[in-house]
């Protein structure tokens, strides 16, 4: 393998960016910073799943905030009622939101659309219904206590240092696994898809398969992101799994880079750390985060990843259009 191979290669961004995440910590000796960067690892996490639905397969969803959550409450309910230990806890959430996102992805799918858009927001909402009114099962609006921390092979992750390499190494598991599947003949089917439904069922794709298998993958990435996130906090409330939690996955594939892993990380780090910074403007806080969401849209529309790469290519294109021009003056 050449060089040049090397550098175009997906497998090594990711290499580089396993590399960072690994010695972040080293650098960040603050646990409120740790903490952040924890729910950066947890929102990505479910980013990337909507991202592969969105942007790969162009299938809208508003609704993956109740696939979070129902990851979140499963796990969080069968160790607060039952003890049920969290790896057990996690296998029996992907069952029951794998079963749940097949149900309501085989009907929905079918339609297109802002029509695509009102169905899974509608699940979303009903699905949070669900939540406030079981109290008996999930504590209701006051939340549901007494889930304990999370321990694997008999390691206990109770501080955030330590469970920011958690985070960090599931995330790395399904951005690899992400990076396979987009890169495989699936990857090229839902884009395929993506690009037009017509011509991918002329070429033999199978529209329908493709579309329900993606919308189960990106809700069983949400369920691993709530299991992470109910036994990080041991505590959840509906309140974290709402419509605007949905809105806010949606605009950080948008604001990311739709179609791009790297530009859903990216989002996803960008629309949770933003408000730590938004602080210092206080009571405009809300203004400012429109301003900046406004003024990327307007002038970057793919996306901020995609921007700056734009961007970067057009100072280097001037710049050796200006040295050609240069050299010419000089001969």
């Amino acid at each position: 393998m050449t060089f040049r191979s090397l550098l175009r290669s997906p497998y090594t961004g990711f290499i580089f960016f396993a590399v960072l995440l690994l010695l972040i910590p080293l650098a960040v000796t603050n646990e409120y910073y740790l903490n952040v960067l924890i729910i950066i690892g947890i929102n990505s996490i479910i980013v990337m799943g909507l991202d592969l639905l969105m942007g790969y397969t162009g299938q809208i969803s508003l609704g993956h905030a109740a696939f979070y959550g129902i990851g979140a409450y499963i796990s969080g309910v069968l160790s607060a009622k039952w003890g049920v230990p969290p790896l057990m806890g996690l296998l029996l959430a992907l069952v029951g939101v794998s079963i749940i996102a097949f149900t309501v992805g085989n009907p929905t799918l079918r339609l297109h659309g802002h029509y695509l858009a009102m169905a899974t927001l509608g699940f979303g909402i009903i699905v949070f219904i669900f939540f406030q009114e079981l109290d008996f099962l999930t504590g209701g609006p006051s939340g549901l206590v007494g889930i304990e921390a999370m321990t694997l092979f008999g390691i206990t992750f109770d501080s955030d240092r330590s469970y920011y390499y958690l985070v960090s190494i599931v995330m790395l598991i399904i951005l690899l696994l992400s990076i396979n599947l987009v890169n495989s003949r699936v990857g090229r089917a839902l884009r395929a898809i993506h690009g037009s439904e017509i011509a991918a069922n002329v070429l033999g794709v199978k529209i329908s398969r493709y579309k329900n298998g993606i919308f189960v993958i990106s809700a069983l990435y949400a369920a691993v992101a709530g299991w992470l996130y109910a036994h990080y906090i041991t505590f959840i409330s509906p309140s974290s799994f709402g419509f605007m939690f949905s809105i806010k996955l949606v605009t950080m594939v948008v604001i990311g880079s739709l179609g791009s892993l790297w530009g859903a990380i990216f989002g996803a780090a960008l629309l949770t750390s933003l408000p730590e910074f938004l602080t210092v403007v206080e009571d405009y806080e809300t203004v400012a985060f429109g301003i900046i969401l406004m003024s990327v849209m307007i002038f970057m529309p793919r996306g901020l990843l995609r921007g700056i790469e734009d961007l970067v290519i057009k100072i280097f294109a001037r710049i050796s259009d200006r040295s050609e021009v240069q050299e010419k003056i000089n001969e």
